[in-house]
């Protein structure tokens, strides 16, 4: 069963989020059977990159807020994300254009490491203090999780993947999701937000449950001649 994951690179509820949902996952009977799907999604795609201030004074500016206001607000997320082990740095963390991220995501998951280059990035993010919109920081992360960093500098070179990019945003647009993190499970239930672990445990059991029921195994009807089997017995 597929589950389709929206986010965005720079939205500090999906990483608590993913971690969250990986918790539920380890407690369901089922989850080898799981197909799990990121998909890109952008809350700035306007926003430039900015070296010189830090997260709290992006917020502070966008909403109009204090610049000690905006550090309260960001306290309160850092605190929710230890929750889940996670430990985030808001004065190191880099205001940046996540475009790039993206589209190296998706050279990532076009190599079987979707959910690699989504750890990558979150931790790069909001733990190392990291310009994720950097081309030398996404090569080196691209090594890191089994990428060749010449094949992330040419992807990053030219356009490749930004239709992808597109693509993953315009279905996010036909679905009605106005943020993220947004899960899909078997195209048939979405969860809005980083909920809670039973949440997710309840809708993951529920979706299985009547994926199972539409999509039966069954085994073919064996006659049975000689053969060998594992382990030279024949």
């Amino acid at each position: 069963m597929k589950i389709q994951i929206w986010s965005d690179v720079m939205c500090p509820f999906c990483y608590i989020g993913k971690r969250r949902f990986e918790l539920a996952l380890q407690q369901f009977e089922h989850k080898d059977a799981i197909e799990i799907e990121w998909k890109s999604f952008q809350l700035n795609p306007n926003l430039v990159t900015d070296t010189t201030i830090n997260i709290n004074q992006y917020l502070a500016d966008i909403k109009g807020i204090t610049l000690d206001h905006a550090k309260q607000m960001n306290e309160q997320v850092t605190q929710m994300a230890a929750q889940v082990g996670l430990a985030y740095d808001f004065d190191r963390a880099i205001v940046a254009n996540s475009f790039d991220a993206h589209r190296f995501a998706h050279l990532a998951k076009q190599n079987s490491l979707g959910n690699e280059v989504e750890e990558a990035l979150f931790n790069a993010y909001f733990t190392q203090g990291k310009n994720i919109s950097d081309h030398d920081t996404l090569a080196e992360l691209g090594k890191q999780i089994g990428l060749d960093k010449a094949e992330v500098y040419h992807t990053l070179s030219g356009n490749k993947y930004a239709v992808n990019v597109q693509q993953d945003i315009a279905q996010a647009q036909q679905l009605g999701v106005r943020g993220v993190p947004f899960f899909v499970m078997d195209n048939k239930y979405g969860i809005s937000g980083a909920q809670e672990v039973p949440t997710f445990v309840q809708t993951i059991e529920k979706a299985y449950t009547e994926w199972v029921a539409a999509n039966p195994q069954t085994k073919p009807e064996v006659i049975e001649g000689d053969s060998c089997e594992p382990g030279g017995s024949c």
